[in-house]
């Protein structure tokens, strides 16, 4: 069953999920800040504001930086909400902030769930192939399921609200530990005179194999095209929230402190703004 979509925010992950829900023969509406990136989906799909489509769709998706941005167009859309509108957080956000918005939709009679992505970065949400880490209830995710399926390849469901966005900060911590693991033993490697190419060749038929060390290093470092689409701020807030979730709960945490401070250190260095795939290089001048 065709539904209409609303996608808000077209930037790295909006912008293939975007454009594989009209694919799916969706009726697409979209909106972003910018307006290059609203003229890019002229020609497949309706431009609206987050309160115009919060009038129109069956289903609005957010993708956006984080749970700031949909604070401030929340109100105005559940004013002015149709009967029928389920609203699809899939950003990378504060659990205990997520479970706030979902409980100030459900005043308006709007479901609000979350969903982390993962499963290839923006190459994957190009391809359809991400999993997404679903937090909300059940009944809605069926309601939902032939729009989330145009965009993913697969759907986990974890918990209440709040439980896709509480996975998504667990896997990132670990996705991001492991990217500077991964860079601090080939800076090692290569100090001791063995090739890159040959340790990542040795790590993807042992034990230490990751997605890290089969796609992450050979497609944007050993290519050099440095292109792996998400910033090094990115990557502060996302470590930065599995610290502060750790303390919250009593959970110890002591690697995740670590690479937090790595990434500090990058920040401090002026690369705030800069791809990830730029610590390989920089990792030896990072204090």
């Amino acid at each position: 069953m065709t539904k209409k979509v609303g996608v808000v925010g077209l930037g790295n992950m909006g912008q293939g999920i975007a454009r594989n829900i009209a694919k799916a023969g969706h009726t697409l509406l979209a909106w972003d800040l910018a307006q290059t990136a609203r003229d890019r989906f002229s020609d497949i799909a309706q431009i609206l504001s987050p309160s115009e489509m919060a009038a129109k769709a069956d289903v609005v998706i957010f993708v956006v930086p984080g749970s700031e941005q949909i604070d401030e167009i929340l109100d105005p859309m559940l004013e002015n909400s149709n009967a029928e509108l389920i609203l699809w957080d899939f950003t990378t956000s504060d659990p205990v902030y997520t479970k706030e918005l979902a409980a100030r939709a459900a005043k308006s009679g709007v479901p609000y769930m979350d969903a982390g992505m993962t499963g290839g970065g923006a190459k994957g949400a190009d391809e359809g192939t991400m999993t997404l880490m679903i937090g909300g209830d059940t009944d809605v995710l069926e309601k939902s399921r032939s729009v989330l399926e145009a965009c993913a390849g697969e759907l986990i469901h974890l918990g209440p609200s709040g439980a896709g966005h509480t996975m998504k900060v667990v896997h990132n911590l670990i996705t991001h530990t492991n990217f500077l693991a991964c860079s601090e033993a080939g800076r090692l490697a290569e100090a001791a005179g063995i090739d890159l190419a040959d340790m990542i060749k040795v790590f993807n038929a042992g034990n230490a194999r990751s997605f890290i060390s089969e796609r992450r290093f050979p497609d944007h470092i050993l290519s050099e095209t440095w292109d792996g689409r998400s910033r090094i701020f990115n990557l502060r807030k996302d470590v930065g929230m599995a610290v502060a979730l750790s303390e919250e709960l009593g959970s110890p945490m002591r690697i995740g402190h670590q690479t937090l401070a790595w990434i500090q250190a990058a920040i401090d260095a002026g690369m705030a703004d800069q791809d990830f795939t730029r610590l390989y290089p920089e990792l030896d001048k990072l204090k």
